[in-house]
């Protein structure tokens, strides 16, 4: 079996949730250990910073890898299934030994590099915010000067293997979260004009968010608004609940729309749990930035795209509504995200995320070698 076939397959049975991944990265250490790589761990997550050195002089560039799994039970009937509750469902596994791949190759050619590599391997990007951790911790800084550019290749399961999939500009959304807690007086549910029932409150304040999406935010600067939990304090049928609380998922494509929804949304639900007789409570939690591929290095990008991948490179019109930590990196540091289509060849795969989500792990070396490309290219363009 391939060697990075077997890694992955190995990183796959023992997936790891979250910041801290120990087993994840003693793997990981085993499998670049000889390399000659500067190493350093995170202190305040199990991430990795790897540095090569090149023979040449020339400027640093970064390759990134995200490890963690996810809190899903597999399903997916391989023989290397998870077993732990935890599930590797979107293609972490095979982004670790992609890198991994690449790190073995440049290290082969390290007297040729016109330059250094970074290799990032980062825990947390399941809504851990581990990119920005890694960042707080040096990672842009491990090699004594700032990378030129920086890469991400993420899998996609229900992509067409041999598919590159990128866009200039905006590729994936911000994502937050609007926490309100809906405060009445409760009561007997025989007698709801003895109380302020704040579930009537509850389910107009749901109606708005939609109603907000559609009449305030431009459609050609989107926001996806959705109510995805709905709690009240009540513990018996009979009850009526002195108070419900309510979260939003919240994604937009632009700082100018994001701002509008954190200023007018929590005023429009505010009136309307009053007009109930009822007070809200709101909190606006920042989670990922838009993921913004920068134009002139994705340019460059889908130039090499284009003499690796020809007609199988698919242009984004539209970005996704999904959101990446990765969008981090790239505040900071110009560059670009591709996603590479892994879909399994033997049976029909799961969206990513699902308990049946199936990778193609023979495309590792592809993806591999697809990330030396980018950064032997970068560093030999040096400007």
């Amino acid at each position: 079996m391939n060697e990075l076939v077997a890694l992955r397959r190995a990183l796959h049975q023992e997936p790891e949730v979250g910041l801290h991944l120990p087993r994840t990265q003693a793997t990981l250490l085993q499998a670049l250990d000889g390399l000659g790589l500067e190493i350093t761990t995170g202190s305040g997550l199990t991430s990795i910073t790897a540095v090569l050195r090149g023979g040449r002089p020339g400027p640093v560039v970064l390759l990134r890898s995200d490890m963690d799994g996810l809190p899903v039970t597999e399903a997916s009937g391989l023989d290397y299934a998870s077993t732990n509750g935890a599930m590797h469902a979107c293609g972490h596994d095979l982004h670790m030994a992609g890198l991994v791949g690449a790190a073995r190759l440049l290290a082969a050619r390290r007297e040729e590099l016109p330059g250094t590599v970074v290799f990032m391997f980062q825990p947390g990007e399941e809504g851990y915010a581990g990119g920005r951790l890694m960042i707080e911790e040096g990672v842009l800084d491990a090699a004594g000067q700032r990378p030129v550019a920086a890469y991400a290749v993420h899998v996609d399961c229900l992509t067409p293997a041999g598919q590159a999939v990128t866009r200039l500009g905006p590729i994936m959304a911000s994502v937050g979260t609007l926490r309100l807690r809906v405060r009445g007086t409760g009561g007997h549910a025989a007698y709801p004009h003895h109380a302020t029932d704040p579930v009537p409150a509850a389910a107009q304040i749901i109606l708005a968010v939609q109603t907000f999406a559609a009449r305030r935010v431009p459609v050609t600067d989107p926001a996806v608004i959705s109510v995805t939990r709905m709690t009240t304090d009540s513990a018996a049928g009979n009850v009526l609940a002195s108070s419900v609380e309510l979260e939003a998922n919240i994604r937009t494509l632009s700082r100018e729309t994001l701002a509008l929804v954190r200023n007018q949304l929590p005023a429009l639900l505010t009136a309307v749990g009053e007009a109930h007789g009822c007070t809200v409570e709101s909190e606006f939690i920042d989670s990922y930035p838009v993921t913004v591929n920068d134009p002139d290095e994705t340019t460059r990008v889908l130039d090499l795209l284009d003499e690796l991948y020809g007609k199988n490179v698919v242009r984004l019109p539209f970005p996704g509504m999904a959101s990446e930590d990765f969008a981090y990196v790239l505040e900071e540091v110009p560059g670009t995200l591709v996603f590479l289509g892994a879909g399994s060849p033997d049976a029909e795969s799961g969206p990513m995320h699902s308990e049946r989500a199936l990778f193609d792990d023979s495309r590792l070396d592809e993806h591999a070698a697809l990330l030396v490309e980018l950064a032997w290219r970068r560093l030999q363009a040096r400007g």
